[in-house]
């Protein structure tokens, strides 16, 4: 389990939520302090900002990017970041998420249908819809931020920022050798006679 803290939290809470007053954290069991669940949809929501730039993108648009791969030789890898994180997004909200909540992320979130139509389609009233949206958004920002080895939040660390106790111990020379410059020496002390 993640130990959480309130540097973590404090920037994501809601500044008006009922529970933790706008600090991220609020009591939990055994005198422990848990993330309230204002951050988690906060998580979700910047997840989710990120996730529909990325399928906004023009296809061509996409770099393939080298990166470190930890492992025996520390080898460089190449990988699109972009459409890596959409495949994440997808796979983790389909494991994570039950039948009927993936249905309401499915059609609400991936497809764009308003609640009307997500209530016809589904047959749930309002109340039951939106309290289903709500308990999405909480569990996927949870396992956003939770997801072990390498987790979708904070998104500078998935889109190659700093990653902690990740870099490798020697450095690798991307530039090839050039040989040494030559010293141009002009003539010197020549006269016209």
């Amino acid at each position: 389990m993640m130990n959480w803290d309130r540097s973590q939290t404090i920037a994501l809470a809601k500044t008006t939520c009922a529970h933790c007053h706008g600090y991220g954290l609020r009591p939990g069991r055994y005198d422990r302090e848990v993330p309230c669940n204002c951050v988690f949809r906060a998580i979700f929501r910047v997840c989710y900002l990120r996730f529909r730039d990325c399928t906004n993108r023009d296809r061509h648009l996409s770099r393939v990017r080298l990166e470190f791969c930890n492992g025996k030789d520390n080898r460089l890898t190449y990988g699109r970041k972009v459409e890596e994180y959409i495949a994440d997004f997808c796979l983790v909200s389909r494991n994570a998420l039950s039948p009927l909540e993936y249905d309401i992320f499915r059609f609400h979130y991936l497809l764009g249908a308003d609640w009307k139509l997500c209530c016809w389609r589904l047959v749930v009233d309002r109340g039951t819809f939106f309290h289903i949206i709500y308990k999405i958004e909480q569990k996927l920002g949870r396992v956003f931020r939770e997801l072990e080895p390498h987790s979708l939040f904070p998104l500078d660390e998935y889109f190659g920022g700093t990653m902690s106790n990740d870099r490798p111990s020697r450095t690798v020379a991307m530039v090839p050798k050039r040989a040494p410059a030559r010293v141009l020496r002009p003539p010197v002390g020549l006269s016209a006679a």
